[in-house]
């Protein structure tokens, strides 16, 4: 059986103390994710230049096949990375931008609305 980690009071005291931040800095935005795709960007991008030098400086035997596979997913890590900036954070940025500028216009139009009702 799994051990509950809030039955601890320190833990939970600091949970207390730490939780505003915990959302507004983790939670509330797109951070983890951005964070996770750098990572995932940089580590494929070493091992994919990892795997060239070591597929250049032997390319047979088993430090060959190692350079090969270190190679082949250094690429597809950097490259994963690549269509997920395309397929999903790029147009989840601009819905969010046309949401917002939606929700501005909407709000003019509620001040005119407002402002003729109460001029009448």
């Amino acid at each position: 059986m799994a051990k509950n980690i809030f039955a601890d009071e320190r833990m939970t005291a600091w949970m207390q103390e730490h939780l505003p931040e915990l959302r507004q800095r983790y939670l509330s935005g797109q951070r983890l994710l951005y964070q996770s795709l750098a990572v995932g960007f940089g580590v494929g991008l070493a091992a994919h230049i990892g795997g060239y030098v070591l597929l250049s400086s032997a390319p047979s035997g088993g430090l060959g096949l190692v350079g090969d596979l270190l190679k082949s997913l250094g690429l597809s890590l950097w490259t994963g990375v690549v269509v997920v900036l395309f397929v999903q954070v790029i147009p989840e940025a601009k819905r969010r931008q046309i949401t917002h500028a939606l929700d501005e216009y909407e709000a003019v139009l509620r001040d005119k609305t407002q402002g003729r009702s109460a001029g009448s």
